[in-house]
């Protein structure tokens, strides 16, 4: 454990509130709540004893952590919710949810717009959703501007506007998609009539809106205004076939939500079925990703952020499961919707079929999903197959890793890996090595060395292993990487070597290189590859040249060890800085004792000196 870690752990305070932990970078990877900070925070620093593999993976890379406390649990549950949304930790679950998600917009102006948006503004307009059915929200939106002649245009409408006849009726207005606004033709109370009935088809109650237009028409027809009443019973021909389209589940009118979600480690899917007057109203999918080993956490973080920006939460939500941290949502809920909100967890009746229906959805949309996946997995480039073909191999390379040592004149030498999968690099795969065995410039034993580390480790830790290895190198780097796998009892890994030179191709048992076309596309992916490893060596050696530019003439100091010149490093950001410091402030930051603060501000000057006089 570092140890700023240990002593920060035994003052963190026992209120309820939020702890983020942080890497060598001073990035965030992982955000929490907790009812008790101390307690929570100090459970991942004991026994690693049950503790899931993420969880394992992140203590790794833990450096540093803070906390923020809060009044109650509620504001803890929001306050974590709305970080992991702002910050995307490496370590939390990550639910694709409504950042880009569409909304229905109702400006609030007089005559209101009525948008499709996916930024939600704090200007006083109302917004419901989000839709993750774009297609269907598109569907709705056409059929409500045919049934009520709400405005396109963008103009702002008021009083000064129409009285100074500032703006005139547009196209809309002359094929009956709009009553012109623009120019007062439509009185406020009835624009806004029809604004209001949109806004309960959007929250499900289409009832009302077929009541509303049935009555209109019923007038129309006695007052012998037979067009207008025909205009009408097309709009609610419209609105039936609209219902008739939509699946009836239920017998219970009641408004609810059904929530549930099907797993395949780490990814899950998780449904929302927004069920208004016993039919469905829209299917809301979401993606989970790092899936915790918990469902009750990974059902609490889908609500949580599924309802963070939705102002559609009905007076029921239906789940397979309870979710931790239960009754903190529900009042969280309660308190957005206005009106009391329950979870109900139904085992018969129509209530569990409607879970079950949810379930369904969410099985085969994972289904779905991992049929994609295996899709693409399956897909073999082309330049895959034609290199296979180049070099006699009797599998696809579709994972290619290459290595390359760098060094100065024998010195600060290092060596590189990096991986390609169908073609493409994978980064979060490639390793870097400082030699260990080697002093003077030897690539062969270089090449050896790293080659052997590596294949050691992947072995230890059942690491996938490549379908080709390419060294960058002739017939002597070769050989001597041949020779590390020997030694692991890998040397049934087909390996080349690719000589910059004249780009030619070695294998091993073959005094001559390969004869390949040189305008093969494999060998171009070869050539490709090969660059890469050299350009992550070279750049690797250059940082670690730099960094003994400026770490050895510090550590030349009595008393300076390497942790006190990382500290020192840390603390300020460059040489010139060091250099304008007095003694009593640098020894302050750092806690290096003043003697040696002068030692070390004496020679800052001199190498910034000497820096500038090159």
């Amino acid at each position: 454990m570092v140890k700023e870690i240990e002593n920060k752990l035994k003052h963190i305070p026992i209120d309820p509130g939020i702890y983020q932990f942080f890497n060598d970078k001073k990035e965030i990877i992982y955000i929490g709540k907790a009812k008790n900070i101390r307690n929570r925070v100090r459970s991942y620093f004991r026994s690693q004893k049950g503790m899931s593999s993420k969880n394992i993976a992140m203590l790794k890379h833990i450096r540093d952590f803070e906390w923020i406390v809060v009044r109650n649990e509620v504001e803890a549950l929001l306050t974590e919710a709305n970080l992991i949304k702002n910050h995307k930790p490496k370590y939390n679950i990550d639910l694709r949810d409504d950042k880009s998600y569409p909304f229905i917009k109702i400006t609030n102006e007089p005559y209101s717009q009525i948008l499709i948006t996916r930024k939600i503004e704090k200007d006083g307009s109302k917004y419901y959703g989000p839709f993750t059915d774009v297609n269907r929200l598109r569907v709705i939106m056409n059929m409500l501007t045919k049934i009520f002649p709400i405005r396109s245009c963008t103009y702002q409408i008021n009083e000064s506007v129409i009285k100074e006849k500032k703006i005139s009726v547009c196209l809309d207005y002359h094929i009956n998609k709009c009553e012109g606004p623009c120019e007062g033709l439509v009185s406020e109370n009835h624009y806004a009539e029809m604004v209001s009935r949109i806004e309960s088809f959007i929250k499900g109650r289409s009832q009302e809106t077929v009541d509303y237009i049935r009555n209109l028409m019923n007038k129309a027809s006695k007052e012998e205004k037979y067009e207008i009443a025909a205009t009408y019973r097309d709009q609610l021909r419209i609105i039936n076939t609209f219902q008739q389209k939509q699946k009836l589940i239920s017998s219970n009118f009641e408004d609810r939500d059904t929530i549930a979600f099907a797993k395949n480690n780490p990814i899950g899917i998780a449904v929302v079925l927004r069920i208004r007057n016993g039919r469905i109203m829209s299917r809301e999918k979401l993606t989970i990703n790092n899936l915790d080993n918990s469902d009750k956490k990974n059902i609490a973080t889908i609500i949580t952020r599924f309802y963070l920006n939705s102002d559609l939460v009905p007076r029921e939500i239906l789940l397979q499961i309870k979710p931790s941290d239960d009754l903190e949502l529900m009042r969280w809920l309660t308190e957005r919707a206005n009106k009391k909100v329950k979870f109900v967890y139904p085992k018969i009746g129509d209530k569990a079929k409607e879970v079950r229906i949810t379930y369904q959805n969410a099985k085969l949309l994972l289904g779905e999903w991992i049929l994609k996946r295996q899709k693409r997995k399956d897909v073999i480039p082309k330049t895959i197959e034609k290199l296979k073909s180049d070099l006699s191999l009797e599998i696809p390379p579709k994972r290619i890793e290459a290595f390359d040592v760098s060094h100065l004149g024998g010195k600060n030498i290092v060596g590189s890996m990096v991986c390609f999968i169908n073609t493409q690099p994978k980064k979060s795969e490639y390793r870097k090595f400082i030699i260990k065995s080697v002093e003077d410039n030897n690539d062969y034993a270089s090449i050896k060395e790293i080659v052997l580390r590596r294949y050691t480790r992947a072995k230890k830790e059942l690491s996938p292993l490549p379908n080709l290895i390419i060294i960058d190198g002739g017939k002597g780097q070769l050989s001597a990487a041949g020779f590390s796998l020997k030694q692991l009892g890998l040397e049934h890994i087909p390996i080349i070597g690719l000589a910059k030179r004249l780009e030619e191709v070695y294998v091993p048992g073959f005094k001559d290189p390969q004869s390949i076309d040189k305008q093969s596309p494999g060998l171009f992916l070869l050539r490709k590859i090969r660059d890469e490893a050299h350009r992550f060596a070279i750049t690797f050696q250059r940082e670690k040249r730099n960094a003994n530019l400026i770490y050895s003439p510090f550590e030349k100091i009595k008393g300076m060890g390497k942790q006190r010149v990382n500290t020192l490093l840390r603390s300020f950001e460059n040489v010139n800085t060091i250099s304008q410091l007095t003694a009593e402030v640098l020894s302050g930051e750092t806690r290096i004792p003043l003697k040696i603060s002068e030692e070390i501000i004496f020679m800052a000057k001199r190498i910034y000196k000497d820096q500038n006089d090159q």
